[in-house]
């Protein structure tokens, strides 16, 4: 059984999958609509005797569009965790959807598997569509709803295959020449230069032919083209900067940006605590996991009295489970990278191999190295 909807950072909380939080991103509310006035006329155009209810049908398409959506990145999710990511949450929005997983640790025969499964989903459901247009009365609302169904799943299912980022293709070219070169670094540039050429492409294919025509583009193709093209230009160009970094960071070792810390329980008092002796400190529960920091800076905003009483879990930042690695100063970089980038939380926690915590890495330390965080 799902849980009822609820609004958080993602959206609307829909759901789960295999343990997995499905969220439906506010920004589907305007996809949902541009579905209706786009599809709408065409709706009309078809079964004239539906009137306004042509824009119920569209709207009825908006959600066929949304299931295969959902189906996508379920695709995604499932296989990830099959291989072993840790999946954090999956998400529909207005450019498709996204699964959020942890890919440390992954092969390019793992990546390939998590990529190639969105497209090949889409298209077994073009094939239940095509099968269902055939078996339906041709000209009616549900034939006509099966076509475009069939069509839309028939595009996605192409179109996504193309190899470059940031459609699957291209983390199926990612994880081509990862195991070609041995370096995933070299796979995300290349990926990412072919993404930007798929934009140039598609701008030459989309636009060019009607005007060697002579004829005029109509406002509609020309926003369709422009969107698509601006969503598939910043996915690629933000892959060539993280692959270009990327290489950067694996020559580069964990001891090169670590920062020293302390480590305090979370019971505490603040009083007890000699804070001057570290710039950050690592709070640890009752267990000695890490579960958060302390930057000293945050006293300052106590008075005596305050600071008297309070303990450390009242001036702690908890962060998100899975933001600590074991690793030691000799370790690669990008392994803790990957691990910060899979946590969103900016920063890393570094545990020994005797399990106390002994420094993080901030995102401002490896930027400042120009290095960035490596693409799932």
């Amino acid at each position: 059984m799902s849980t009822p909807p609820t609004a958080g950072g993602h959206g609307w909380r829909i759901g789960t999958l295999s343990g997995v939080p499905v969220y439906l991103g506010r920004s589907w509310v305007l996809v949902a609509l541009l579905v209706a006035a786009l599809f709408g006329p065409t709706v009309a155009r078809v079964v004239p005797q539906l009137g306004w209810g042509a824009y119920v049908v569209a709207l009825a398409f908006a959600g066929l569009l949304l299931i295969s959506v959902l189906v996508h990145e379920a695709a995604h999710a499932l296989v990830a965790q099959r291989v072993g990511f840790r999946v954090s949450r999956v998400v529909a929005d207005f450019w498709g959807g996204h699964t959020a997983h942890d890919g440390t640790g992954g092969t390019p025969g793992r990546s390939a598997a998590v990529a190639v499964v969105g497209p090949l989903s889409n298209g077994v459901l073009a094939l239940l569509g095509w099968g269902l247009t055939g078996a339906l009365a041709e000209g009616g609302v549900p034939w006509l709803l099966a076509y475009a169904f069939t069509a839309a799943n028939a595009f996605v299912a192409v179109f996504n295959i193309i190899p470059g980022l940031p459609l699957d293709g291209g983390f199926l070219l990612e994880a081509l020449v990862w195991r070609l070169t041995g370096n995933r670094h070299l796979g995300t540039l290349v990926a990412g230069w072919f993404g930007r050429l798929v934009v140039v492409l598609l701008v030459l294919w989309a636009l060019v032919p009607p005007l060697l025509e002579g004829r005029s583009l109509g406002l509609t193709r020309v926003l369709w083209v422009g969107v698509i093209a601006l969503f598939l230009w910043q996915g690629a160009s933000a892959a060539v900067r993280l692959g270009r970094s990327g290489l950067v960071v694996s020559r580069r070792r964990v001891g090169d940006v670590a920062r020293p810390v302390g480590v305090v329980p979370l019971d505490t008092a603040v009083g007890e605590v000699d804070w001057d002796a570290r710039p950050l400190w690592v709070v640890v529960d009752d267990t000695g996991a890490p579960v958060g920091l302390v930057d000293p800076g945050t006293l300052q905003g106590l008075d005596g009295q305050a600071r008297s009483g309070a303990t450390v879990a009242a001036l702690t930042v908890r962060l998100p489970v899975g933001w600590t690695v074991t690793l030691s100063a000799e370790d690669p970089l990008d392994r803790a990278v990957e691990v910060m980038r899979a946590s969103g939380s900016g920063v890393v926690g570094l545990v020994g191999h005797d399990g106390r915590p002994w420094g993080v890495v901030l995102v401002d330390d490896v930027a400042a190295r120009r290095v960035r965080p490596t693409p799932s």
